[in-house]
């Protein structure tokens, strides 16, 4: 064999590997959407619940590499307290991340969570005083305020950036997912709980997911304080 045969034989050969290398990245780089609808289900005569206030995140199976720009992560967010109410009612951040809890009231209030999976307390602080938390740990967050015994949040620490909130009428849609296996959450206040589902997701998206939570064991009632005792029955707003 001339030498001239296996120059070109060597070149076809690293051409060829690095054809499969380019293929190779580009399955593992290729990104898409995962989007659906969420359905809540409810008992007869019961209030409606607002789909916009439910979340959908993704838990990845095994470690996924995004490519291109970085998705925009909230690593830093803001529950303010305003008309004894903390607005917005649900906040969606990067697990690690922190929140600021504003009091924009004529009074006091006191920020505080007994959440499993960091129990919190902000302690009692006037108008114009913010404080904030950070949430090292995914999870669900109830937050309360140990004076107003109406005020109640969420703040949900998620894994990754994969999250999206819920459209009024259910939808959602959670863009550039790396190709892989996950695990959905969603979640919504009335529904007891988060409903989880494995998906695998391919290089071209994953619509059409179709999750129903179910809200028809959902009963209001009053929580408890930050001590574990029940509120006062009635009491003025002494601060």
């Amino acid at each position: 064999m001339s030498s001239e045969v296996r120059n070109r034989r060597g070149a076809a050969h690293i051409l060829a590997a690095f054809a499969a290398l380019l293929c190779i990245t580009a399955v593992a780089g290729a990104q898409g959407d995962v989007s659906g609808q969420i359905s809540l289900i409810e008992r007869q005569g019961a209030d409606r619940s607002d789909p916009g206030t439910a979340v959908v995140f993704l838990e990845a199976r095994g470690r996924v590499e995004p490519q291109g720009a970085p998705r925009p992560v909230l690593r830093q967010t803001t529950i303010a307290m305003t008309g004894r109410e903390f607005v917005p009612h649900v906040r969606t951040i990067l697990a690690g991340g922190s929140v600021a809890f504003p009091n924009q009231d004529p009074f006091s209030h006191n920020v505080f969570s007994n959440a499993e999976a960091g129990p919190f307390d902000l302690s009692l602080y006037r108008r114009g005083v913010s404080r904030s938390q950070t949430f090292a740990r995914p999870g669900i967050y109830p937050i309360y305020c140990n004076i107003h015994s109406r005020m109640v949040s969420f703040v949900i620490a998620v894994p990754n950036p994969y999250v999206a909130t819920v459209a009024a009428d259910g939808r959602f849609m959670i863009a550039n997912v790396p190709a892989g296996t996950y695990v959905l959450h969603a979640w919504h206040e009335h529904a007891g709980g988060p409903v989880t589902r494995e998906i695998v997701v391919p290089a071209t998206g994953l619509p059409g997911q179709h999750v129903v939570l179910d809200a028809r064991a959902y009963v209001a009632a009053p929580h408890l304080n930050k001590f574990g005792l029940p509120y006062a029955a009635t009491r003025a707003d002494r601060y």
